[in-house]
């Protein structure tokens, strides 16, 4: 451990406590958004065990209890048809095709997850790229200080100069040691981002497929009872055709 002397600028000192101040900030950041990935990736891990076991679509959509990015993304895609299904709700939010309405309400949700994602990311950024700069300003004005203060007693010996410089430096150390962890945590969890939100998207992509076709299967139906129909009543007329012939 390095030790300070009392006619340390104020300057330095400065600088030195702020540097402890964003190495404190960095790992209680590291700390927090490890867990949050962690929680996040348990909780995205059992919701799409659960959805793609389920045995249809409607299944799927009374999924109840479960909490995270992907679960959250699948119950806005489904409160989306809800509400544009609904003959009582009627503004420019649910207007337009029930597909695009759909997609919609899907992107928006994706880019809400990735702002809360995003959080603290933007403070790891600052601290790494600001840090060693902030540590080499209370290098320089050290150095300044401590060169006044040898012009001040005359001498230029190597007991002289090296304590005052010595202490200067450690602002430049410090502030190295507080930007490696700082800039290695942020590129660390802007990957983990990335990873999310492709997950996301993949997630969204898949719901809007089987959404369609959830869609699609009703009117097939439909048709097809409708043409078994068709084909029904024309065996009756062309048996009567014969009859009366």
């Amino acid at each position: 451990m390095f030790e300070i002397s009392s006619n340390t600028s104020v300057v330095v000192l400065g600088v030195l406590w702020t540097l402890v101040f964003f190495s404190i900030v960095t790992w209680t950041l590291i700390l927090i958004k490890t867990v949050q990935v962690w929680r996040m990736r348990r909780q995205n891990t059992l919701f799409r065990k659960n959805f793609w076991s389920a045995k249809d679509f409607q299944a799927a959509a009374n999924l109840k209890g479960f909490t995270g990015p992907a679960a959250r993304l699948v119950q806005a895609g489904f409160d989306a048809l809800r509400d544009v299904d609904s003959e009582t709700t009627h503004d420019l939010e649910h207007f337009g095709d029930r597909q695009d309405v759909l997609e919609r309400a899907l992107r928006q949700q994706i880019q809400r997850e990735r702002v809360t994602r995003e959080s603290g990311l933007a403070v790891l950024a600052s601290i790494g790229s600001t840090s060693p700069f902030v540590g080499l300003f209370g290098t320089v004005w050290g150095i300044m200080h401590a060169l006044t203060d040898i012009s001040k007693l005359g001498s230029a010996s190597l007991e002289v100069v090296a304590g005052p410089i010595g202490e200067a430096l450690i602002a430049t150390g410090i502030g190295i040691a507080v930007a490696i962890p700082a800039v290695l945590a942020y590129n660390f969890f802007l990957r983990r981002l990335k990873t999310s939100s492709n997950n996301l998207d993949d997630l969204a992509a898949d719901l809007i497929a089987l959404s369609r076709k959830a869609s699609f299967r009703k009117p097939a139906e439909v048709t097809g009872n409708v043409d078994h129909n068709a084909v029904n009543a024309a065996g009756v007329v062309r048996n009567l055709k014969g009859a009366l012939a």
